[in-house]
């Protein structure tokens, strides 16, 4: 039998060249690997188990670049011969193993390993349950407001691997880091590692909650003395051993007292903290931070503000796709709610949500998948129904809701019952108040 194995290979650009690479995953961080692993020489196959997903003219463009595509459910071929596997985000090992070549040695490595061999530039790196997307995208913001020239991406916008191929020459490179990434990542070397909070997440693709958690610690593994790993101060418990990293351990939470109306909440003023204290070992001082966030603008999804009709608020935070981000919203609101909440459930502990239903929220409307786990938490602490579609969802609690009242989204669980992606439930949300409440206010 042969092996697949994980490790730090290959670890440089010129070690690539003229090996056997298989790329899972045809998404865009996968095609970015995949032209990557082509320009450095490699023999490459693209291996993307839906078909559709590859337009003619992407099909046109990886066949010029001397890369094969290989679309429909996974088979042995995709990986024959193949010494390095590279997984686009979110695709488990698990799903690929029984795949793998029975014999020989098979590297299996995330798109970020493979792109780090040829990053030189300071890197910070973020990553947490919830949070990550906010905190990485204040720290762009911060730095760009001082002067400092930064490239933003790795889980979220812009794969690292497209960076890369870009050529283009930064001063600081920041990342969002998922989970699944740092599962099979391990040249990370962050100037600045940022580990926001931890909650159960994505049991669905992680053995248990331990190998989620070892996922998270591994971002600090590559720090040495000289750098920086700023740690929530409700991680305190994971820093005790001092085994988590050789790096300057900063524990954070809301010193400075960053507040935004845009970014609403005791999580994003611990997100604040986290980025402005990233942003100072640039130099970036907490006057100049304050300043720089006073323009910023936060992504959609996330406490988005959708609509308002005969003074109900309806609010877009899709991107809560763990019960924790769900708890972090319905702390963040000052008027009473109506929670749209379903969809595809990942784990984590609804139990712990009935105190707030009972002191903020006036309804549920469940929709989606799901429906049984949430009553069965739920039931008999705060008025519930069900409907098959968002869309239905968001007429039955508009029709519930009262002037002074909001109507919240925030499911607390994956989208991918009903939805590609949670940014496609959001849009989805919004379409819905936009023609509930006619585009107005």
């Amino acid at each position: 039998m042969g092996c697949a194995c994980q490790g730090p290979n290959p670890r440089t650009p010129a070690e690539i060249a003229g090996r056997r690479v298989t790329v899972v995953g045809a998404g865009r961080s996968g095609r970015a690997a995949a032209a990557l692993a082509a320009r450095a020489g490699a023999e490459v196959t693209l291996a993307e188990a839906h078909p559709g997903a590859v337009s003619e003219a992407q099909h046109r463009d990886l066949t010029a670049q001397g890369i094969e595509l290989s679309v429909g459910p996974h088979t042995s071929d995709d990986f024959a011969g193949a010494q390095v596997v590279v997984l686009s985000p979110g695709i488990a090992q698990k799903n690929i193993a029984p795949f793998l070549p029975h014999r020989g040695r098979v590297q299996v490595i995330s798109e970020l390993e493979l792109a780090l061999a040829w990053v030189r530039e300071p890197i910070i790196a973020v990553t947490g349950t919830n949070g990550k997307t906010t905190t990485v995208s204040l720290i762009d913001h911060i730095l760009r407001c001082s002067g400092v020239e930064c490239f933003t991406g790795g889980n979220i916008g812009t794969p690292l691997s497209e960076y890369v191929l870009s050529g283009r020459d930064k001063d600081v490179v920041v990342l969002e880091v998922s989970s699944f990434q740092l599962q099979h990542t391990w040249s990370l070397q962050p100037r600045v590692a940022v580990w926001l909070n931890f909650s159960v997440n994505h049991l669905d693709h992680h053995q248990d909650l331990e190998e989620y958690r070892r996922a998270k610690r591994s971002l600090f593994a590559g720090q040495g003395p000289g750098d920086t790993a700023l740690i929530h101060a409700s991680l305190w418990p994971e820093v005790q051993d001092g085994e988590l990293t050789q790096a300057e351990t900063v524990i954070f939470d809301r010193e400075h007292g960053f507040e935004l109306p845009q970014l609403p909440g005791a999580h994003n003023s611990a997100n604040m903290e986290a980025a402005y204290l990233a942003c100072a070992r640039w130099g970036v001082s907490a006057q100049a931070a304050r300043q720089g966030m006073q323009s910023y603008e936060p992504h959609p999804h996330r406490l988005q503000q959708a609509g308002e009709k005969n003074g109900v608020l309806f609010v877009n935070d899709s991107k809560a796709t763990t019960v924790h981000a769900m708890q972090a919203a319905l702390c963040s609101l000052d008027r009473p709610i109506h929670l749209l909440a379903g969809g595809r459930y990942k784990g984590g502990d609804l139990q712990e949500v009935v105190d707030l239903l009972r002191q903020r929220v006036r309804s549920v409307t469940l929709f989606g998948e799901s429906r049984e786990i949430f009553t069965q938490a739920w039931g008999g602490v705060v008025p519930m129904d069900w409907r098959p579609t968002l869309e239905e969802a968001v007429a039955h609690a508009a029709g519930l809701a009262r002037s002074g009242e909001v109507v919240l989204l925030s499911p607390g669980t994956a989208s991918f019952d009903l939805f590609p992606g949670y940014a496609a439930r959001g849009e989805a949300f919004v379409r819905a108040v936009t023609e509930l409440t006619g585009g107005g206010q």
